[in-house]
């Protein structure tokens, strides 16, 4: 009787979390649209390549070695059947690895809805910190932005959105809050690196500068993105407390709304009360995985041979907590396999989604046109002055990070090039790492090719097109932000080399 109660606690294909249809054919219009343009790219633009070298178990280009080489059969097709090809290509583990792990996470996360021990979570840490909320807010900002910046974590803290997501609608907030409260500083924070071994370590290991030099203007600029990230979300935040219908995915939100609801009593209650002992077990279980979990690549951020196995030992131990937690709360192994595959099931759209976006890059290096776009950008850098050499940087790093998503794989490509294109045009290169930076971060938040942004939206019911609705003017306002700091760069010659 008792596991049957359980089993019906929540229906298993009602998920507060899944893409929905409209937003899934949105935003899958929208990545269909840069794969034919991509295609179209590879028609229009000459084959050509540069030479590379392996220094350091790294791959680097070779600076002045570009040559145009007769075009490949790259047929029209193909263009289309590229979300299916990266599973099969030179690259694929990395594809193969996230999707797996999405898998795991919405198999995960059901099992723990269906026993209710999510809702018990949330009402838990809503109790504790209902009279701290705007306290919250700043403190998770600078948590999440600080292990970005300064530790250099990205990948492996998307799934604390899970659970940042439901704490934001049970305080009264919405799920574009919640993401405010997460993606955004742990986007922004990459962006505004400090000592991010990522991405400026790499790069300033290339272009031959000491490790973290330049500290300084980066420390003020990632302060100055703190305090504006805490604006923008603060003020959403009350904005949607004081009228919960004026935010953009209200309707969405209704679902999650309903199920982390909480009586007046309930939010002065005793948080030890608010969850049963079965549940109690079932969330030691879990939350010590991802606490082990968080540690391992916390841990293993700085030693690149460790750091690549993060990710793929995060989804074992994703799956071990959530079955484990699943028989903890009194499920038995048929409800833990249904609920799991209706979790599975329900994140598949944004599977689908991060497949069709790792194809662009598939379509570019099959077309053999990204050194091309690469080459093409430097011959401009060369005929700019220093302040346009810089946004000339800034803006072809934006335009890579279309089909290179990865910051360090775009170091290794571009810094070889740049590098003494800085020397030739009057720029230092700390300028240059700066420029690299600012294109390389920011970007992640708006473009539909980055996996990532894709995985963290597939996590909650903020569809492609509502996100940038809702992000837009915080881009507008960090584009100011990035060219004020640029200028004052080339201006002050910072450095000093």
């Amino acid at each position: 009787m008792k596991q049957e109660q359980k089993n019906s606690q929540l229906p298993a294909n009602d998920l507060s979390m899944k893409i929905g249809g409209k937003a899934f054919i949105f935003s899958a219009s929208i990545i269909l649209a840069l794969m034919i343009f991509s295609g179209i790219l590879t028609r229009v633009l000459p084959a050509g390549m540069f030479d590379r070298i392996v220094s350091e178990g790294r791959t680097l280009v070779v600076n002045g070695s570009y040559r145009e080489i007769a075009r490949p059969n790259y047929q029209i097709w193909r263009w289309f059947t590229a979300p299916i090809e990266i599973l099969f290509g030179p690259d694929n583990l990395t594809p193969i690895v996230l999707l797996i792990f999405i898998s795991v996470v919405g198999g995960s996360i059901a099992i723990l809805e269906n026993s209710g021990v999510m809702k018990a979570l949330i009402d838990f840490l809503v109790i504790r910190f209902a009279k701290r909320k705007y306290a919250l807010i700043v403190v998770m900002v600078a948590f999440f932005m600080f292990i970005t910046g300064f530790v250099g974590i990205y990948e492996g803290m998307i799934p604390m959105i899970i659970f940042v997501i439901p704490i934001a609608i049970a305080l009264g907030w919405d799920s574009l809050t919640g993401l405010g409260i997460s993606l955004l500083p742990l986007a922004f924070g990459f962006s505004a690196s400090v000592t991010n071994p990522f991405t400026i370590a790499v790069a300033q290991k290339i272009a031959d500068l000491p490790l973290f030099s330049g500290a300084g203007l980066r420390i003020i600029f990632f302060l100055v993105i703190f305090a504006l990230v805490c604006f923008f979300v603060i003020r959403h935040a009350k904005k949607v407390e004081k009228n919960p219908e004026s935010s953009i995915c209200f309707k969405e939100d209704e679902i999650l709304r309903k199920k982390m609801k909480m009586t007046d009593n309930a939010m002065t209650a005793d948080a030890n009360n608010a969850i049963t002992k079965d549940q109690w077990r079932a969330l030691i279980w879990f939350t010590s995985w991802i606490a082990f979990a968080m540690i391992l690549v916390i841990a293993t951020a700085r030693i690149p041979g460790l750091s690549d196995l993060a990710f793929p030992l995060m989804t074992v131990f994703f799956l071990i907590g959530g079955i484990g937690g699943g028989f903890f709360s009194g499920f038995n192994i048929a409800g833990i396999g249904r609920a799991f595959g209706k979790g599975v099931l329900g994140f598949l759209p944004g599977i689908i989604l991060v497949m069709m976006a790792y194809s662009v890059k598939h379509i570019i290096t099959e077309g053999m046109i990204m050194d091309t776009i690469l080459f093409r950008a430097s011959e401009l850098i060369k005929q700019t002055s220093s302040i346009a050499a810089a946004f000339m940087v800034y803006a072809t790093t934006l335009i890579l990070e279309f089909f290179v998503g990865s910051a360090s794989a775009k170091a290794f490509l571009m810094m070889p090039i740049l590098t003494p294109l800085a020397d030739l045009v009057g720029i230092t290169r700390q300028t240059t790492i700066m420029a690299f930076n600012f294109g390389d971060g920011f970007s992640n938040m708006i473009y539909p090719t980055n996996a990532l942004l894709l995985i963290a939206l597939s996590f909650t019911v903020v569809s492609y097109p509502k996100w940038i609705r809702w992000t837009w003017k915080l881009q507008a306002a960090v584009l100011v932000i990035t060219s004020i700091f640029l200028v004052i760069a080339v201006k002050t010659g910072y450095g000093p080399f």
